[in-house]
């Protein structure tokens, strides 16, 4: 067969036929008879240990709330009786912290 510096050079590409000698049907008969005679193989998986925990550590935080309740309780709470204060220069400072480790400041 040519190789591809001969056809970008414009030289004829040599082709290769089909052999002859099989018909369709015995190629079928080929390929039906290696089907019955393999056997068939589930794929398996197997964790690590490391693995099994990192799956267990994985549900329990699934499973735990991602937020202090007790706090929000608290907080709701202060916010409905009017006890609630928001100190402005300790929010200030949080939000420049926030946005400087973000690279919003620099």
């Amino acid at each position: 067969m040519a190789g591809i510096d001969n056809i970008r050079s414009g030289q004829a590409m040599a082709t290769t036929s089909r052999q002859p000698g099989r018909s369709e049907s015995s190629r079928s008969n080929v390929n039906s008879d290696s089907v019955t005679k393999s056997t068939h193989k589930q794929d398996a998986v197997t964790l690590s240990q490391q693995g099994k925990e990192i799956g267990q550590m994985h549900q329990k935080m699934a499973a735990t709330p991602s937020f202090d309740s007790a706090k929000v309780a608290a907080i709701k709470d202060a916010i409905a009786n009017g006890s609630y204060s928001v100190n402005a220069e300790k929010l200030a400072d949080n939000m420049i912290k926030f946005e400087k480790e973000f690279g919003g400041f620099n």
